[in-house]
């Protein structure tokens, strides 16, 4: 195959499985639609994925053009079919099983990830950081801390970390997919009607629907953590997805500084400028989406972030340092 065509070639497998995000799956049928050799393949994997039940795939001793297949059966997880604002967080928990199953054939959970957490604490981590939203979406309500959400946020982070250390890592992976697939199977998932209502949770009030947002970008920003940590790659996500990721960061960011900073226009991608402070602007600023996503994760600092800029020098500087300020990973 050529390089073209090896770009699509790991989809192949989870395309026979059924196990594609709908991003991927949309990426996989625009090239096959063009491509004769590539639509081959995929009908020729599905005519075998009979004959590879999921724990006998490893032994697969079938034509060398199903290999693949087998290793799409090993490796991932389908992603739960769920509503269009759900799906991100869908295809984020699916990539971090995949990297989770990495970790554990490599024994390297105990390998420092960020913060000070090891793998095994940075899943912890996200154990915590979904229980609010699962909490909601069982028929809870809205925590009413008594600190400051940042500072109740970090206690309770510390505090999960704490209690999971006593487990084995899988228990830890175990209990945090164990509580992702039930949000993923929630009527509020499911159903985008029943994700109208606007809550508050990490200090952000937001409809349910972009609650689900927030939980598919921290996700996918720790499977980052932790892929680098582990010298695995980790794909961003679809484009369509991170344009909702995008999307969602812009209209936190105009909220939090309007009228706090000196005005500049902030473009990300191909997504519409949006003003950030009152009018008029005195700067605009212009990033890649992927660095967008990185700064206001504080992934990348906001004097090494790639990005252009002109205009005045002191108010672009100031907004990207407050974006990268609301990060809360």
């Amino acid at each position: 195959m050529t390089d073209g065509h090896d770009t699509v070639r790991d989809l192949l497998g989870a395309y026979a499985l059924d196990a594609l995000t709908p991003g991927e799956e949309k990426l996989l049928s625009e090239h096959l639609a063009g491509c004769a050799d590539c639509a081959a393949e995929a009908d020729s994997l599905r005519a075998v994925v009979g004959a590879l039940d999921g724990p006998h795939a490893a032994a697969w001793d079938g034509p060398p053009g199903t290999a693949v297949l087998a290793t799409a059966v090993r490796r991932r997880s389908p992603a739960r079919r769920t509503a269009a604002h759900a799906a991100p967080y869908a295809a984020a928990v699916s990539a971090l099983e995949a990297l989770l199953r990495e970790a554990d054939e490599r024994g390297a959970w105990h390998v420092p990830v960020i913060h000070g957490w090891d793998v095994q604490g940075t899943v912890a981590h996200l154990l915590a950081a979904d229980e609010p939203l699962r909490r909601l979406v069982d028929g809870g309500e809205p925590d009413t801390p008594p600190l400051p959400w940042r500072e109740e946020w970090a206690a309770r982070t510390a505090s999960v970390i704490a209690y999971e250390a006593g487990f084995p890592p899988a228990e830890t992976r175990a209990r945090w997919r164990a509580q992702a697939q039930a949000l993923l199977a929630s009527r509020p998932a499911q159903d985008p009607d029943a994700a109208t209502a606007r809550v508050t949770l990490l200090g952000m009030p937001l409809p349910l629907a972009d609650h689900f947002l927030v939980r598919a970008f921290e996700t996918w920003i720790h499977t980052d953590d932790i892929g680098r940590a582990l010298g695995v790659p980790v794909p961003a996500p679809p484009t369509d997805q991170l344009g909702l990721m995008v999307d969602l960061g812009l209209r936190l960011l105009t909220a939090a500084l309007r009228g706090v900073v000196p005005a500049v226009r902030l473009t990300v991608g191909g997504h519409a400028p949006v003003l950030l402070g009152t009018a008029p602007a005195r700067a605009d600023v212009t990033l890649d989406p992927l660095d967008f996503c990185f700064l206001i994760g504080d992934r990348l600092a906001p004097a090494r972030v790639p990005h252009r800029r002109t205009g005045d020098e002191a108010a672009a500087s100031s907004v990207l340092r407050r974006a990268a300020s609301l990060a809360w990973l």
